[in-house]
């Protein structure tokens, strides 16, 4: 992709994958939008979007079809909520979804960075998640986990991703950067 100014990371701009994916978006000169909530604490201010109460309302969804489809609880659903609710927003906007984490026996990814995946399986939209367990990408092909390294074809993505980012994911990141965009 020649010029990099007209794609757009969308994002939430927590501390781990998210603030990498910033930041390395703002090495290659891809614009950057962080979704967040008054209260909420981010590490990436670049591109920041604070959504307001409506705009949340927008992403809602009933915290047992999350459970649900999710596989788990969550025991603090009104502290979850609006984090859900800006995950929404991020996957809308964004047409691939690359993630960071862990992929679960039932198919699902570990965390908040799941309910982006599933909502991005839900929208038919590519994704990609690098397993920091089994150190590689996956993509959701045919309703399974397939090996293979993410690729863009469209001028928006979402970057998501567990707090806890290991060096080898670090490391995904920017061979995803490299193999997508180019040199820095």
């Amino acid at each position: 992709m020649a010029d990099r100014s007209h794609i757009t990371l969308y994002s939430g701009g927590h501390k781990g994958t998210e603030s990498k994916f910033g930041r390395l978006a703002e090495e290659w000169g891809i614009q950057e939008v962080n979704f967040s909530f008054e209260g909420h604490v981010v590490e990436r201010s670049r591109g920041l979007r604070e959504l307001s109460p409506e705009e949340l309302d927008k992403g809602n969804v009933s915290m047992e079809i999350v459970s649900a489809r999710m596989g788990r609880k969550f025991a603090q659903a009104n502290k979850i909520r609006k984090v859900i609710q800006t995950i929404f927003h991020m996957v809308n906007n964004g047409y691939h979804v690359i993630a960071v984490g862990w992929i679960q026996p039932d198919d699902t990814v570990k965390g908040g960075t799941g309910w982006g995946v599933e909502l991005a399986k839900l929208f038919n939209r590519p994704v990609h998640v690098y397993d920091q367990e089994h150190k590689g990408w996956f993509t959701w092909k045919d309703n399974a986990w397939v090996a293979g390294a993410p690729e863009i074809e469209k001028n928006t993505f979402v970057g998501t991703g567990t707090r806890n980012l290991t060096e080898d994911g670090k490391k995904a990141l920017r061979s995803f950067f490299e193999g997508a965009f180019g040199p820095a």
